[in-house]
């Protein structure tokens, strides 16, 4: 959009009004941003965020003559690249990223660009009648054949593999079948809020991986704490638990009578007990027995 000369301070003094109302204060790059999806984009987020587009020298103006230049936030400034465009919020940072990431559009694949993903199509019927678009699928190496009167791909293609130069046959093929292979949206550069700016990968970040490695770190502190020795709120309970079972498996090993083990000591003996008796050999049922005969009674001699 161009402005008259007139316009330009007036356009500043707005920037400069939504910057001082703001918490959050982003830099976004709309370079080959479709304006349809733009105006899509800015429906979904209108509850939460306001963008406002101009040029970068008014940018930089609003920046130094807002009442927020004394905590870093011309620091924006280094991030006007492209065609730059702010973004207005009073919600977290990476609440605003995350809704900005989620507010993205399905884009077709244009001739001549490079593709970022690989781009495949999917085994099954097309719903397209036989004819010349058998030949157009063939060109990308496509396997079909004819099904109930429609054309069905044999098996899965990669059309365009990522990092590869989409050409006109493959914007062609997936032209044909409907294939809007990209995603596209608002890319983040940086975010300001109260004097610290945010950059892109420190803002793209997993809540849930996120969480995974907090967790994490809370099991190796506690693990440490417990190993060393060294008592806490969180590990004194379980320093003084793992304190007694040691006591008692050493008060088992050595046989040392005392109340509070007695009974898993006398369990070792009773264990011991019978594993020395399971190793005394069997009594051998085979050998008779000798029964032992009554010695004879002597006679007296008289009949």
């Amino acid at each position: 959009m161009t402005l008259t000369r007139q316009e330009k301070p007036q356009k500043v003094k707005n920037l400069v009004d939504l910057i001082n109302s703001h918490s959050t204060i982003g830099v976004i790059d709309m370079t080959k941003l479709p304006a349809k999806i733009m105006f899509k984009i800015r429906e979904n987020i209108r509850d939460v965020a306001t963008i406002s587009t101009t040029r970068k020298t008014l940018i930089t103006k609003a920046l130094r003559e807002s009442n927020k230049k004394d905590r870093e936030i011309t620091k924006l400034e280094s991030m006007l690249s492209g065609s730059p465009a702010f973004i207005f919020s009073n919600e977290n940072p990476f609440k605003l990223f995350s809704l900005i990431k989620k507010n993205r559009a399905k884009a077709p694949a244009k001739e001549g660009q490079v593709s970022p993903v690989n781009i495949t199509v999917s085994k099954g019927p097309t719903g397209i009648p036989p004819g010349p678009a058998i030949t157009t699928l063939g060109k990308v190496g496509l396997k079909t054949r004819v099904e109930g009167g429609k054309i069905a791909v044999l098996d899965d293609k990669v059309v365009v593999k990522v990092g590869d130069t989409v050409t006109a046959d493959a914007v062609g093929v997936l032209t044909l079948l409907k294939i809007e292979p990209f995603e596209v949206g608002l890319s983040i550069v940086g975010i300001w809020e109260d004097g610290t700016i945010y950059e892109k990968d420190v803002l793209d970040v997993d809540p849930q991986e996120y969480v995974n490695q907090i967790t994490q770190c809370v099991v190796n502190a506690v693990n440490f704490s417990v190993n060393i020795g060294y008592p806490t709120k969180l590990t004194i309970d379980m320093m003084i638990s793992k304190a007694f079972n040691e006591a008692k498996n050493l008060a088992v090993e050595a046989n040392l009578i005392e109340k509070d083990f007695i009974d898993e000591v006398l369990a070792k003996a009773a264990r011991q007990a019978k594993a020395l008796e399971e190793r005394l050999p069997a009594e051998d049922s085979s050998v008779p027995k000798t029964e032992e005969k009554p010695a004879e009674e002597k006679s007296d001699g008289q009949g």
